[in-house]
């Protein structure tokens, strides 16, 4: 059966956030969504028999925390009366007020699903075997817990390399959203920094400041435990600064606070999408700012994407150029996660 964005939609909905009948779907979505991906999660969400609904407000200035503002009673209400919650704004609702609120609350399932678009929809969801994809990703992050404490390089072909030490795990990105809690778009590997420990040189290839975008001239980052200073990146500079001080703590740039490692089969490198872009294979979303678990935190972070990275663990070759080069049994899961076809 050929893959479709309904058939997508439904994998996402019934089989990743476990929805069940009568359970009540919001859809958060603002004027700059693609339309064809939210009337797909709504028509998916009602015919498994779901109470369903979409909420389209303006696009969001900030994510996070700095979206509190401009967040109407009308949203709060919807949102912490769901028991899932599709979150499509971008800026996103991840991080705010309202939704820590809902995550208080420890009922609703909520997925950050940002910019994705119909392509990505399709991409990310119709054409991956979700059981390989999780055997995948869980083995990697089974390899990182064992590295906690140890020593991690990533380099690149454009002239990035930094190095740190592996911190402790953030969070578990489960198999399926049938608990409580937040979820993202499957397709990344997350890795935590010891943040004072980041050290070198990132040579960015696209960012998400205030909203997403490739570059056309590189733009440099220099890191000595916190990001001391931007470089190149021709006008994009100018938000990467502000949006960098905003997230930052008294007037500096803050600290990175994760790095991934996207292994999704299908995905692409469209330039259209933070989303996709970030989980095709070798690709790194680099977030920057302040720790969720310092005051300011959370989800009000840019992020820089660098593309076909080279990750060390502990002085072992583990990813090169992107493709994901040891330890063995890592390698042999890797190979059996091929795009689905048809």
């Amino acid at each position: 059966m050929t893959a479709t964005v309904a058939g997508a939609a439904d994998v996402l909905m019934r089989d990743y956030m476990a929805l069940e009948p009568n359970e009540t779907v919001l859809i958060t979505a603002d004027t700059d969504s693609d339309e064809v991906v939210w009337q797909a999660v709504l028509q998916a969400s009602l015919l498994a028999g779901a109470n369903a609904s979409v909420l389209l407000i303006p696009p969001l200035p900030y994510q996070g925390r700095l979206a509190d503002p401009y967040l109407t009673p009308a949203v709060s209400a919807a949102a912490l009366a769901a028991d899932v919650w599709i979150d499509l704004t971008f800026p996103y609702l991840a991080g705010s007020e309202l939704h820590d609120q809902a995550m208080e609350g420890e009922h609703i399932r909520y997925l950050l699903g940002a910019d994705l678009n119909a392509g990505g929809l399709l991409r990310l969801f119709g054409r991956v075997d979700l059981d390989r994809y999780f055997a995948v990703h869980h083995a990697f992050d089974a390899l990182v817990n064992e590295a906690v404490g140890k020593t991690v390089r990533i380099t690149d072909n454009a002239g990035t390399d930094v190095s740190f030490i592996l911190g402790q795990r953030g969070f578990d990105k489960p198999r399926r959203a049938d608990k409580p809690g937040t979820v993202l778009v499957p397709g990344q590997c997350t890795l935590f920094p010891d943040v004072e420990t980041v050290k070198g040189r990132i040579e960015v290839g696209a960012i998400f400041h205030e909203y997403y975008t490739p570059l056309a001239a590189p733009m440099t980052l220099e890191i000595d435990g916190r990001i001391r200073a931007i470089a190149g990146g021709g006008n994009e500079r100018f938000v990467a600064d502000r949006a960098l001080r905003r997230a930052g703590s008294d007037g500096d740039y803050g600290y990175v606070i994760h790095f991934t490692h996207g292994i999704h089969p299908t995905a692409r490198v469209t330039g259209d999408s933070f989303i996709e872009d970030t989980r095709a294979q070798g690709n790194n979303a680099i977030g920057m700012g302040m720790p969720w678990w310092d005051p300011g935190g959370g989800e009000n972070h840019p992020d820089a994407v660098l593309f076909l990275h080279t990750i060390d663990i502990d002085g072992r070759r583990v990813v090169e150029d992107g493709a994901i080069v040891g330890p063995e049994p890592l390698v042999a899961l890797a190979a059996e996660l091929q795009p689905v076809i048809g």
